[in-house]
């Protein structure tokens, strides 16, 4: 019970960061847009079709290529294009094809908007168009800058200082800074605050996958630390729901922060994780929080801390060499990461399917735009459509194990990839079925990596481990568009570098230990012992593991 409470209060707050990094899919559209005119309108003409005012084009204006006539009540008539007007010399006769001479002006005036969809968004707020469209397409590259940025701070934060509060910061973090960016003044302003938003959403994530990881036992690891991602998915569909909605940017962003303002009230409850305290020689307080556990879920003998931690070091006193002793108490960076070669070659391995999982993800979504529909409910599928590769990959990860699933649906993301290149490009519907297909296999492989990083590096830099890896997510988030962009280089481009990273990354997977049923490790001696040979699935149960109370250990669910 008490395992429940922590864990659907950690994963609830899960559900915001779907939502801010989804959130400019709405709050930064461009609507359809022409120069401003110095005057009042009397009458428009487009190319097929006529009104008393633009607002009556906005709907039949077909293609951006064409311009609008306006007819001023000043007898002027003036052709409107996106990013440029021009007034006739001659305004005797309205026609839509002028022949004359024209004299071009730039848009000083401003825009005007068709706001049939969206009553105000950032671009319309700030003219984000023509000469300004730039700044409107770094607006989602700055924010991932940020959760990049925040993945490795709050993730080596989060072992330094606890678990604990970081989840306090960052849960208050996000609805501070989400609520702020609705009353930003100008561009650079929402800018700088999305940053920030963005660095306290990425160091929840990552520090909640850590946090439910050391606190739900073995047995039910994989399920909870799987539908954390469930969460996420629930918040990129209540972006789609709020988006159709509300159709004021700030409106908008104010109810997609306070989504999740019951967990900010009541998240400074959550304590500290056992495994933390007890990495930190913190026995008195891992004892308190191990106390409250056993009343909540009503065991009568709840363990004891002192008498695991004499069983650990007698066990860590003779065996214990010089250089190779590893204190509790260090401070620990990312280095530690490569401390030797079979833990360096695991990291490279973990940051290589992050990297991919993350690019291909992308790509595959890149290339699914035409399924074409309701933008709204489009983006509601898509969150939705995860649910059930959660669900796959789950039954995988239990029945199989973390290694032996990652490793086919990597391996079948390559094969997919190749086999869309033999498609013919006249078979839309099989090729539109292929990229799914694709996108749900890295799916899968881009879910379970979070759970396998946590389960394969030791409590002192666990933290560290996943922060790092969400880093590699992101670089390969960035990479995604630019390999996109070499489609004009070769239709098959992109898939094909999805295809070999995929398959690299299958590969070297093999190479990585199983921890299905595994106990989790607190030193990076024990992780470099984990796999290395078969006593770690054997029948005997290795002392210096310390699991929490309510955890079982694999020998014994066996």
């Amino acid at each position: 019970r008490f395992q429940a409470y922590v864990y659907f209060a950690s994963v609830f707050q899960a559900m915001s960061c779907g939502i801010h990094y989804l959130a400019s899919v709405f709050m930064a559209v461009t609507p359809n847009f022409v120069c401003d005119i110095p005057g009042n309108v009397s009458k428009v003409l487009s190319y097929n079709s006529s009104g008393s005012s633009i607002e009556d084009i906005w709907t039949l204006w077909t293609s951006t290529e064409n311009y609008i006539v306006v007819h001023l009540e000043n007898g002027e008539i003036w052709e409107l294009n996106q990013c440029s007007r021009s007034k006739r010399e001659v305004s005797s006769d309205l026609t839509y094809e002028y022949k004359g001479n024209k004299s071009e002006f730039s848009c000083s005036d401003g825009f005007l908007y068709d706001h049939a969809k969206w009553k105000s968004t950032i671009v319309t707020e700030w003219d984000l168009v023509c000469d300004r469209e730039w700044l409107a397409k770094l607006i989602q590259p700055t924010f991932m800058l940020g959760v990049l940025i925040g993945a490795v701070i709050f993730g080596d934060i989060a072992d330094r200082m606890g678990r604990q509060r970081v989840i306090w910061f960052t849960s208050a973090g996000q609805f501070v800074f989400g609520i702020a960016v609705a009353f930003t003044f100008d561009y650079y302003s929402f800018v700088v605050v999305r940053f920030l938003l963005a660095m306290v959403s990425s160091g929840y994530l990552v520090v909640a996958f850590v946090y439910v990881t050391e606190f739900v036992g073995t047995k039910a690891r994989t399920w909870a630390s799987m539908h954390v991602h469930a969460f996420f998915a629930v918040g990129v569909m209540v972006v789609a729901l709020v988006g159709f909605l509300v159709r004021t940017w700030w409106v908008y962003q104010i109810f997609l922060s306070i989504t999740t303002l019951p967990f900010v009230l009541c998240c400074w409850m959550l304590p500290e994780t056992p495994f933390w305290l007890l990495s930190e020689e913190r026995y008195e307080d891992a004892q308190k929080v191990i106390d409250i556990m056993a009343r909540w879920n009503k065991v009568s003998t709840p363990c004891k801390v002192c008498e695991l931690c004499s069983v650990q070091q007698d066990h860590l006193g003779n065996g214990r060499t010089g250089d190779n002793d590893v204190s509790s108490t260090k401070k620990h960076n990312i280095l530690d990461l490569f401390c030797n070669w079979p833990i360096a070659r695991r990291t490279i391995t973990v940051w290589l399917v992050w990297f991919t999982g993350s690019l291909g993800y992308y790509v595959f979504s890149l290339s699914s735009v035409n399924l074409g529909g309701n933008e709204y409910l489009n983006l509601f599928l898509i969150g939705a459509v995860e649910l059930p590769s959660y669900v796959i990959a789950c039954i995988g990860m239990d029945k199989l194990g973390r290694r032996n699933t990652l490793i086919p649906f990597l391996l079948s993301s390559a094969l997919i990839c190749v086999l869309i290149m033999f498609i013919p490009q006249d078979f839309n519907i099989l090729i539109i079925l292929a990229n799914m297909a694709g996108k749900f296999s890295i799916g899968v492989a881009f879910g379970l990596i979070y759970l396998y990083t946590a389960e394969l590096y030791p409590t002192i830099v666990r933290s560290l481990a996943v922060g790092s890896g969400s880093m590699m997510c992101r670089v390969g988030s960035v990479v995604a568009p630019f390999c996109v962009y070499l489609r004009s280089v070769w239709i098959f481009m992109p898939l094909l570098l999805v295809g070999i990273m995929a398959l690299l990354s299958g590969i070297l997977t093999i190479m990585l230990p199983e921890t299905l049923g595994k106990p989790l490790t607190n030193t990076l001696i024990e992780a470099t012992e984990l796999g290395r040979n078969k006593e770690n699935s054997s029948g005997k149960t290795r002392p210096e593991k310390i699991e929490m109370f309510g955890q079982e250990t694999a020998n014994t669910e066996k």
